[in-house]
C-alpha cells in the first residue's frame, strides 16, 4: 500500500509559550498523493495554523508533520502557496511576478539564467491555462482582483511543486469570479495533478473542488469528521444544483453547526 504523501500525526500548536492559545490538539490526518483534500471548520479552528505546519513554516509543539516520506523541520521547497490577498509585487509584471519563485527555488535559481527561454514559456503557458495568455506585460495594478488572483494561482504553481497550499484563495472575491476560478482551479489540477489542501470557509467550494472535506472541531483544533465527495469530473456549476451536491453541502454545515456547539458529530 501506497504510503501517504501527507501524514499528520497527534499534532499540537500552542501559541505564546506554556501559558498561551492552544490552536490544535490531537490533529491527526493524511492526504494522499495526487489527491485533492478541503479542510473546514469554525472561525479560529486552527485551520490555517494547520496549513503553516504542514509547509515548514512553523514547528509543531507536539507530534509530527511527513511531507513525500521525510518529516518537515523547516520550509518545504517542493510545496507551492497561494493565500486570500494575491500578494503580486506591484514593481513586477506579470510575468516577472509568475517567474519569482524560479529565482528563489532550487534547481530552478540555478538553472534559471541559463534556461530562460525554457522558463518563459512555461510561465506563459501556464497563464494561457488560467485565461491571462496575452496579460504577462501588464501589472497588478491594472488586473481586477479575480484576474490578480489567477496570476498568483500560476505563481504557486511555476516551480511545478508536487504540494499546493491553498488558504481561503478565492475568499475576498464576489462570488461569481469566485465561482469562476472554481473552474480555472479544477482545471489546473486536472492538468497537472498535484496534491493540493485547500483551507476554506466556503462549503460549497469545499465540496466542488476537493476529493474529500475534512471537518475541523472548534479550538483547539482536531479532524471530526470527513467526507468523500462521490461527484464526477470535471464538475460545473450545474453540478452544485445536483441534490447529492447539495446534500453533501447540509451535512457539512451541520456538523460545523456542531463543532460551534462543542457537540460530537453524529455519524462522522
Amino acid at each position: 500500500m501506497e504510503r501517504p504523501f501527507v501524514e499528520i500525526s497527534g499534532v499540537a500548536m500552542r501559541y505564546g509559550g506554556v501559558e498561551g492559545t492552544l490552536a490544535l490538539k490531537g490533529t491527526t490526518m493524511s492526504v494522499g498523493k495526487g489527491e485533492f483534500i478541503a479542510v473546514v471548520g469554525p472561525s479560529g479552528c486552527g485551520k490555517s495554523t494547520l496549513m503553516r505546519l504542514v509547509t515548514g513554516l512553523w514547528p509543531a509543539t507536539a507530534g509530527s508533520v511527513v511531507v513525500a516520506g521525510t518529516e518537515v523541520t523547516a520550509p518545504l521547497s517542493i510545496a507551492g502557496m497561494a493565500f486570500q490577498n494575491p500578494t503580486l509585487l506591484p514593481w513586477r509584471n506579470v510575468l516577472d511576478n509568475v517567474m519569482l519563485p524560479l529565482e528563489v527555488v532550487e534547481p530552478h535559481r540555478r538553472l534559471l539564467s541559463k534556461e530562460r527561454p525554457k522558463y518563459v514559456k512555461q510561465a506563459k503557458d501556464l497563464l494561457a491555462l488560467v485565461g491571462l495568455g496575452g496579460f504577462e506585460s501588464k501589472f497588478p495594478w491594472q488586473l481586477s482582483g479575480g484576474m490578480q488572483q489567477r496570476a498568483s494561482l500560476c505563481r504557486a504553481l511555476i516551480h511545478q511543486p508536487a504540494l499546493l497550499m491553498l488558504d481561503e484563495p478565492f475568499a475576498a472575491l464576489d462570488v461569481f469570479t469566485r465561482e469562476d476560478l472554481w473552474s480555472v482551479l479544477q482545471d489546473v489540477w486536472l492538468a497537472r495533478k498535484p496534491t493540493v489542501i485547500l483551507v476554506t470557509h466556503d462549503l460549497r467550494e469545499a465540496a466542488f473542488l476537493s476529493d474529500r472535506v475534512l471537518v475541523m472541531s472548534s479550538r483547539p483544533g482536531r479532524i471530526i469528521a470527513e467526507r468523500t465527495v462521490d461527484l464526477p469530473r470535471p464538475r460545473t456549476l450545474e453540478t452544485t444544483y445536483k441534490p447529492e451536491f447539495v446534500s453533501l453541502v447540509h451535512d457539512l454545515r451541520e456538523y460545523i453547526s456542531a463543532a460551534r456547539k462543542g457537540e460530537e458529530v453524529a455519524n462522522a
